[in-house]
């Protein structure tokens, strides 16, 4: 499978006036590509097709990437509006027009329902004040990885890197990216072995997430939620009036707002951190790992959307769902209609609904006392094994 590594770069004065140069090119030819695309798809639309793509007949023949590469790059530097883009390299500029097509592509297929998932919007121009900047360059670029251990990138110069990790494997490509808070990294994609499989376990668990606790495990063990927003939320409070009293434009309001974007970024890295460790353990420690499958832009829209937003399930359920697939452990979603909380683990009697503020209660069948949390994971276990045995052939409900 194809993995992301990411390493912290420390580029120079000159390096950085060099990769902002960069970035503003690749904006201005995506920008450039998406205005000479964006009125043929809008007349195709019209016309009640804006995929079909046709040199003939009544609709507009959308430009190629050669077409978009030869008129938007290769003229466009003869040019004197456009003669400062030969002072990077271009292959950034070509993989930017590869990008808008892979951009296009997805919102084709989104809308025909060929992609699954979330809706993809169709692609929008980008500002020079989008905080975020990036640019990829592929093996055409010449670029490397020296042996005093800097990366090498055409018209930018050698890079510090910081490397935490190993490559598992030589990339083909790098993308650098500038985030908000004006941190800089380097991107490689890899290919992974079949060497970094586990040896099997016989343990499985069945994960409820929650607010209370961050995880509950069939087991009884709980996780407690480290909350990282709400503990600086007052920190953040103070840099986020700070910013607002500064005038617009202000060399003081762009510090104040890298203080802010600072900030952000601190509690994103804490909780991507957590979020690593603690699908790593239940991955190493278990076979089999089962999630309930919850809707949670549907719970972002309610009263705990702040707390919600917070704990980070979906990004913890894709990380343990790719580190399933990468070390030969086996990961599955119950469905997220299951009546975890109101079945009993002991004889599968569903007791009703109850609200959120009871945490015990009593199966009205077996009498059997059950802790909310523990019992909804147990559910999330069984219902879990079920579907993997209904799948293989066995059993569709699990014995009493």
């Amino acid at each position: 499978m194809q993995l992301r590594y990411t390493y912290r770069l420390y580029p120079d004065g000159d390096q950085r006036a060099a990769l902002a140069r960069l970035f503003g090119c690749v904006r201005v030819v995506w920008n450039d590509a998406l205005a000479r695309q964006n009125p043929v798809k809008a007349s195709n639309k019209l016309l009640g097709n804006p995929i079909k793509r046709v040199a003939e007949g009544p609709y507009q023949r959308v430009p190629k990437n050669a077409d978009l590469s030869r008129e938007l790059i290769a003229q466009a530097k003869q040019t004197p509006e456009r003669e400062w883009l030969s002072q990077v390299s271009a292959v950034p500029l070509q993989q930017t027009l590869r990008d808008l097509d892979q951009a296009w592509k997805a919102h084709e297929d989104s809308k025909t329902g060929k992609r699954k998932g979330a809706k993809v919007g169709a692609p929008r121009f980008k500002s020079r004040r989008d905080q975020r900047q990036s640019a990829r360059f592929t093996a055409n670029a010449r670029w490397k990885i020296t042996r005093a251990g800097k990366l090498s990138l055409p018209k930018i110069g050698d890079v510090k890197v910081i490397w935490s990790r190993d490559l598992p494997s030589a990339p083909a490509s790098v993308t650098v990216i500038r985030d908000a808070a004006d941190r800089y990294f380097a991107s490689f994609v890899v290919e992974t072995g079949t060497g970094e499989v586990l040896p099997e376990t016989t343990p499985e668990v069945g994960i409820d997430l929650g607010l209370s606790h961050f995880a509950v495990l069939s087991d009884g063990t709980k996780v407690a939620n480290p909350r990282f927003l709400h503990r600086v939320e007052r920190r953040l409070k103070k840099a986020q009036r700070a910013l607002s009293r500064k005038a617009k434009g202000s060399a003081n309001r762009a510090k104040a707002r890298r203080r802010v974007a600072r900030a952000h970024v601190r509690v994103a890295d804490a909780r991507k951190d957590f979020h690593h460790q603690l699908s790593t353990r239940f991955i190493r420690e278990n076979q089999a790992v089962y999630v309930e499958d919850l809707c949670v832009k549907g719970l972002g829209r309610t009263k705990l959307a702040k707390s919600v937003h917070d704990a980070g399930w979906s990004a913890f359920v894709h990380m343990l769902q790719y580190k399933a697939t990468r070390y030969g452990r086996y990961f599955a979603k119950v469905d997220r209609f299951l009546a975890s909380s109101q079945t009993c683990s002991q004889c599968w009697a569903v007791d009703g609904p109850k609200p959120l503020q009871v945490r015990q209660w009593s199966c009205k069948a077996c009498q059997t006392l059950h802790d909310r949390d523990v019992n909804a994971a147990r559910i999330v276990l069984a219902a879990g094994r079920a579907d993997r045995q209904n799948a293989c052939g066995g059993t569709v409900r699990p014995a009493a």
